[in-house]
């Protein structure tokens, strides 16, 4: 379990704004799955001028039986392991990506989406009722292409920096997978 520092403002902006210049620069686009942040890493991308670009949509699948029947996450791991785990954040963000599929260019099929980010995890006040994962237990999945893995991080705070704090990970997610050495260009 990876512990991470609060999230803010400020770094979700920076850190959304170095994802969105490199993947416009590699040509990339990025779908995100979100159950905790409900909404907010969407909202870190698209705040970010120039993000449609890259960003091709995104999908709040806060029920559990949403990230079964939307994002097409395996209905039995689901009841065994519950939402909040690697493999459902993996599989989320794999199912992202095929949901947010849009053409390329004019008259083109549509293509999955580069990039598929996922946020799923215990933001409180309360633990996980499912399963009683600790508040703070968050998991972003990433899927490039088709490799996927997942990281656990260990938050705290209230329920508005464990959610901020998901953003800022998953997007310094991201920002490393994709490189970090583009950012020394600004």
């Amino acid at each position: 379990m990876k512990p991470i520092g609060q999230g803010s403002p400020g770094a979700g902006g920076e850190l959304a704004r170095a994802v969105v210049e490199i993947a416009a620069a590699r040509g990339l686009r990025i779908a995100v799955a979100e159950s905790l942040t409900g909404g907010l890493l969407a909202d870190a991308l698209v705040s970010v001028p120039g993000s449609s670009r890259v960003f091709s949509g995104g999908v709040v699948a806060y029920d559990t039986a949403l990230k079964h029947s939307v994002l097409g996450v395996d209905d039995e791991l689901l009841r065994e392991k519950g939402p909040v785990d690697g493999e459902v954040a993996r599989q989320m963000a794999r199912g992202v990506r095929e949901l947010c599929a849009v053409p390329r260019a004019d008259g083109a099929e549509p293509e999955p989406a580069d990039i598929g980010l996922a946020t799923t995890g215990v933001a409180g006040p309360e633990p996980d009722p499912q399963t009683g994962q600790p508040v703070g237990t968050v998991w972003v999945g990433l899927c490039l292409g088709d490799r996927a893995r997942s990281v656990e991080y260990s938050l705290s705070g209230d329920r508005g920096e464990i959610r901020n704090g998901s953003v800022a990970a998953a997007l310094e997610l991201l920002v490393g997978e994709l490189g970090a050495s583009e950012l020394e260009s600004d």
